[in-house]
C-alpha cells in the first residue's frame, strides 16, 4: 500500500479539491484572554512571553510549559501556505489511521480579530481577466476555520493563542467513534476466536480537555514548514469497563479513546513548475479542478499529472544530470539488514529516471545523523515499531501544492515487522529445522528480497504512481503490483526461492516515469511528444490496470504471479499439497509449543487464496482497457467460454475433499494453545472448543472458491453476457455445474465426507444469500431462486435414499431453504468465522487509493 502519511507522525497526502473541513466545536471561536495583557493594553510580545520557550522557524511560536499553551506569531498575513490534518492514531474501523484533510490557507485581519481562512482552489477561473476571477471567487463559499483574538501585537506581528486550535477533535471522529467499532476480549482459547466480541454500542464521543494536551515531540518548527501534534481522549459512547482489556478493537477501554491529531502549516513553492497533462493510460495520479473560464469546446474539470519537479542541467542533452536530484532519505532506525534492503530497493527507480534521460537523478540514501524526518525538505523513508500482530501495513504518500498538483515531499511508512510474514511463509515452505543443522539463511534472503520490492513500491507511490495489477503477465512489469512470491518446484519435490520476488525496476515503471518526467528539448511540442511516448507503450504490449480491475478483469490481480492465472493456480495446489503432506515440527524452532505449527501452517493451507481470485476473474469477466479515442486498443472483450469453463474447473478442483485435506498424522500433532500462547487473528477459528478443527479449516479455504463464484456482480455479468452472446456460460448453466459437483456428487465416507457436507452447506447458504439480496438485480435473485427450487427437489427426492450422513446434509439444507422461502429478504447467510488475514505482508481489507493519497495499509 497508500498513502498518506508520515509515519512518524502520521502526516498525510494532500488532494487539491479536498475541501471538507473537520467540525470545529464551541471552543474555537472563544476569544483568548491575554496572556500577559491588562484591560485596554495590548501587551508586547517580548513581555507575553517571557519565561516561555521559543521555538523559531516558517510561524515562529512559544510554548509555555507552566500552562502547557502554544503561542503562535503570526507575521504573514495574506499570504497562503499549505495547511493540512491528519489523525496519527486510528480507533478501529470508525477512525483509521492516515485519514487528512487538506488546502490552502492563510491568515487574514478582521478588525481586532485574527482569521484563519481557507480559500476555495477546486473552483477557479483562470484568466487574465479579473471581473471573471472574481466572480468565480464570489460564486463559492470560502471557510473561516479559526478565528484568534490577539494576545499581544508588534507592530504588523500578532500574537495568538493557538492551543485550542491544536488540541480539538481536527479530524471531526467524536460522532463516528463507536459507530461499528468493537472491544475485543483477550481470552486465548480456540473457542474465543469465532469472532465473538464485545460491541461499544456506539454513541457520540467528546473531547475531554482534562485528558487532552499539546503532545511536544512531535511539535516542531523548521525553516518551511511548522507542525503541531495534539494528544486528544474522546470519552463517552457506550463503552464502559465491562469491555476493558480487550486492546483489539477501539481501545483498551473504549470509554476513553485517545489518540493523536497532527496539523501543519507549511510553505507553498516558487512558481518554477510547469503542469503536465493527465492521462489515464500513465498509471499517475490525477490532480483537478473546475476551470469556469473554459471556452464552451473545453471540459470544465482540468487535469494534470502529480509529480515531482525535475530538470536537467542540459534540457536539449538526450542525457542530463539534474538540476537537483530527487533524494529519498531512510530511516537511521531500521536494522542494518533491513536498511542495506531499503536503500537498494529504493534505488531501483534510478533506472526509470536513467531510461527518461536522466544521470544520477534519484538518489537513497541513509537520513543524516540530526536531520528530523517531519522536516519538508526531506523525503523520507520511515521504519516504525509497532506492537501486536506482525501484520503492520505501509503506505507511500505525497504532499502536494494544490495549486499545481506539484510533489512537495514524499513520505514512506513501513511498519517494522513487514518481513516477518515472508519468513514464516518460507518457513512452511522449506520445514528447514532440524536438529543439528544450522538455520537455512533462504528465509531471510526471501524476507529482504520483499524488503527492496517493498521500498520500491511505497516510494512509487510519493513519485505519484498508483497500482499496476495487470503488470505480473509480463515478466513483473511493475513493481507497483503486489507480488507473490515465485515458488519454483524443482524435480526432486523440493522448493526453490532463489527468485521468489523482482530484483530491479520493472519495464512498465521505466516507460511511465519516461512519460512523467522526461524533459523535452526547447521547441518540442510537449503534448505531441507524450503521446508518442505512449503509443510505444502500447505497441510493446504494455497493460495498465489499477485497484478499478477489481473482481473483473482476468489479468488484473493483487498477490498472483506467473503469466496465466489457471495455470498458476494448478502449479499453486501442486506445491501446497506436496508441502502440506509433509508438512511436520520441523516447520518450528527447536522448544517452541508444538501448537504453534499452527501459525506456519496458516499461509501455506492458504497459499493459494489469492490465485484463486485471480482465477474466478475469467468467469463472467471482462477484458478492458483504459483505451482513449484512436489510440488502437480494444476497449473491452468478454473471455472465451471455453476459458471460462477452464477456469471454473481449475476454482472446483480447490474445493475436492482431496483438496481440502489435511494429513491425520498433521492434525495429531497440532494439541491446544498452552498458556503464553494464545490463538490469534493468524490461526484458524474453529466449533471445537480448544482443539485445532480442521473442518473448520476447510471451510475458510473453501468459503474463498464458493464466494467468488456465487458473487452477485459475476452473476449479473454472467446474466448479461449470456443475453447479449449465446455461447457465454450464463449464471445457470455456471450454478448447475457447480450444484452437480457438491449437492448431486457422491458423498464420501468419513472425514472426507464431512468436508464434502461442509463444502455443500456454505454453496447453499450462498446460493440463498444471493437469492436473498436486494442489493442485486431482479434478474440475479430470480435465477438464483430457480436454481434454489431445483435444488429443493432433488434434495426431496434423494431422502428416502439417502445415508444417515447425507440425509442430515438434506435435511439441513432444506430446512434453509423453507427458512428462506418464509421470508426471503431477512435470510441471512450462517455467520462465517473469523478467517486469518491473508495478503503475504499486511492487513487485508484496508489498502485503498485515493485521489488526495496513495495508501497501502495492507493488503500491502
Amino acid at each position: 500500500m497508500k498513502v498518506n502519511l508520515l509515519i512518524t507522525t502520521g502526516m498525510l497526502a494532500l488532494c487539491a479539491n479536498t475541501m471538507a473541513q473537520a467540525p470545529q466545536g464551541g471552543a474555537g471561536n472563544r476569544a483568548q484572554a491575554g496572556a500577559g495583557a491588562t484591560r485596554g493594553v495590548m501587551a508586547s510580545i517580548e513581555s507575553a512571553t517571557q519565561g516561555m520557550k521559543k521555538m523559531e522557524g516558517y510561524f515562529t511560536f512559544y510554548y509555555d510549559e507552566k500552562t502547557g499553551k502554544i503561542l503562535l506569531e503570526v507575521d504573514k498575513f495574506d499570504n497562503e501556505f499549505l495547511y493540512f490534518n491528519s489523525l496519527t492514531d486510528g480507533a478501529g474501523r470508525s477512525a483509521e489511521r492516515g485519514q487528512a484533510a487538506a488546502n490552502i490557507a492563510k491568515f487574514v485581519k478582521l478588525g481586532p480579530k485574527v482569521l484563519l481562512v481557507e480559500p476555495v482552489f477546486a473552483y477557479r477561473a483562470v484568466t487574465t481577466n479579473p471581473d471573471e476571477i472574481k466572480a468565480v471567487e464570489n460564486a463559492f463559499a470560502k471557510s473561516v476555520i479559526w478565528g484568534f483574538t490577539p494576545v499581544a501585537m508588534d507592530g504588523e506581528k500578532a500574537l495568538i493563542d493557538i492551543t485550542p486550535f491544536i488540541v480539538r477533535d481536527s479530524q471531526g471522529i467524536g460522532g463516528r467513534l463507536g459507530s461499528g467499532a468493537t472491544a475485543f476480549g483477550g481470552g486465548g482459547g480456540r473457542g474465543a476466536r469465532g469472532g465473538a466480541t464485545a460491541s461499544t454500542g456506539g454513541g457520540s464521543y467528546r473531547v475531554d480537555e482534562t485528558r487532552s494536551g499539546v503532545y511536544l515531540p512531535n511539535t516542531k518548527n523548521f525553516p518551511k514548514n511548522t507542525e503541531f501534534e495534539a494528544m486528544i481522549t474522546f470519552v463517552g459512547g457506550s463503552g464502559g469497563g465491562g469491555a476493558r482489556g480487550g486492546g483489539g478493537g477501539i481501545a483498551p477501554d473504549p470509554g476513553a479513546v485517545t489518540v493523536k491529531m497532527h496539523q501543519a502549516f507549511v510553505e507553498l513553492p516558487d512558481n518554477k513548475y510547469k503542469p503536465r497533462k493527465f492521462d489515464p493510460r500513465t498509471s499517475f495520479n490525477v490532480f483537478n479542478y473546475m476551470d469556469f473560464s473554459a471556452g464552451m469546446d473545453e471540459s470544465l474539470v482540468k487535469r494534470f499529472t502529480r509529480r515531482h519537479r525535475l530538470f536537467k542541467k542540459d534540457p536539449n542533452a538526450k542525457v542530463s544530470e539534474a538540476v537537483e536530484p530527487i533524494v529519498y532519505y531512510v530511516d537511521r532506525g531500521a536494522p542494518d539488514d533491513v536498511k542495506k534492503a531499503l536503500i537498494e530497493g529504493g534505488a531501483w527507480w534510478n533506472q526509470a529516471f536513467e531510461a527518461a534521460g536522466f544521470k544520477n537523478a534519484f538518489i537513497v540514501k541513509e537520513l543524516p545523523e540530526g536531520a528530523d524526518p517531519m522536516d519538508i525538505r526531506y523525503n523520507v523513508v520511515n521504519w516504525i515499531n509497532r506492537a501486536g500482530s506482525p501484520r503492520a501495513f505501509s503506505s507511500g504518500a505525497s504532499y502536494i501544492d494544490p495549486r499545481t498538483g506539484e510533489i512537495i515531499k514524499g513520505v514512506v511508512t513501513l511498519g517494522s515487522d513487514r518481513h516477518r510474514q515472508d519468513y514464516l511463509i518460507a518457513e512452511g515452505l522449506l520445514q528447514p529445522y532440524e536438529n543439528g543443522k544450522p538455520v537455512d539463511k533462504r528465509m531471510k534472503e526471501m524476507a529482504l528480497a520483499r524488503i527492496r520490492q517493498l521500498s520500491a513500491h511505497e516510494i512509487g507511490h510519493t513519485l505519484g504512481f498508483t497500482h499496476n495489477f495487470a503488470a505480473s503477465p509480463k515478466d513483473r512489469a511493475s513493481v507497483m503490483d503486489y507480488p507473490f512470491p515465485k515458488i519454483t518446484l524443482k524435480a526432486d519435490g523440493t522448493i526453490d526461492l532463489s527468485d521468489a520476488y523482482a530484483k530491479g525496476i520493472g519495464e512498465w515503471d521505466k516507460r511511465a516515469v519516461t512519460w512523467g518526467y522526461s524533459e523535452f528539448a526547447k521547441g518540442v511540442d510537449e503534448n505531441a511528444a507524450l503521446d508518442k511516448i505512449m503509443d510505444e507503450t502500447i505497441k510493446l504490449g504494455f497493460q495498465y490496470i489499477p485497484d478499478i480491475g477489481g473482481y473483473t478483469h482476468p489479468a488484473s490481480h493483487q498477490w498472483d504471479d506467473g503469466e496465466e492465472p489457471i495455470a498458476q493456480l494448478d502449479k499453486l495446489m501442486k506445491v501446497r499439497r506436496i508441502t502440506l503432506d509433509k508438512f511436520s515440527e520441523k516447520a518450528i524452532v527447536k522448544d517452541a509449543p508444538m501448537s504453534t505449527i499452527e501459525e506456519v501452517l496458516v499461509p501455506i493451507y492458504m497459499l493459494h487464496r489469492y490465485q484463486i481470485e485471480a482465477v474466478a476473474k475469467s468467469v463472467g469477466g471482462l477484458y478492458f482497457t483504459h483505451a482513449v479515442k484512436g489510440d488502437g486498443q480494444v476497449p473491452t472483450k468478454m473471455v472465451d467460454p471455453a476459458q471460462q469453463w477452464k477456469a471454473f474447473d481449475a476454482l472446483m478442483a480447490t474445493v475436492t475433499p482431496e483438496a481440502l485435506a489435511l494429513p491425520d498424522g498433521l492434525i495429531s500433532k497440532i494439541p491446544p494453545r498452552p498458556t503464553g500462547y494464545p490463538a490469534s487473528i493468524e490461526t484458524f477459528s474453529g466449533y471445537t472448543g480448544p482443539t485445532f478443527d480442521p473442518i473448520a479449516a476447510a471451510k475458510a479455504a473453501a468459503d474463498l472458491t464458493i464466494a467468488s463464484l456465487l458473487d452477485a456482480e459475476r452473476a449479473a455479468r454472467l446474466i448479461e453476457y449470456k443475453a447479449r452472446d449465446s455461447k457465454q456460460p450464463g449464471f445457470i448453466a455456471v450454478t448447475d455445474k457447480l450444484l452437480d459437483q457438491t449437492w448431486k456428487a457422491p458423498l464420501s465416507e468419513g472425514y472426507k465426507g464431512e468436508l464434502q457436507v461442509m463444502v455443500n452447506n456454505l454453496t447453499l447458504q450462498y446460493l440463498l444469500a444471493l437469492a436473498a439480496n436486494t442489493s442485486t438485480s431482479d434478474n440475479v435473485r430470480g435465477q438464483a431462486m430457480l436454481e434454489v427450487e431445483k435444488l429443493k427437489d432433488y434434495m426431496t427426492g434423494k431422502l428416502a435414499s439417502a445415508t444417515d450422513v447425507q440425509k442430515a446434509n438434506l435435511l439441513f439444507g432444506l430446512s434453509q431453504i423453507e427458512s428462506f422461502k418464509g421470508e426471503p429478504s431477512k435470510f441471512e447467510r450462517v455467520p462465517e468465522l473469523t478467517v486469518p488475514p491473508g495478503a503475504p505482508i499486511g492487513m487485508p481489507g484496508m489498502d485503498f487509493l485515493g485521489n488526495a493519497t496513495d495508501c497501502d495499509y495492507n493488503q500491502q
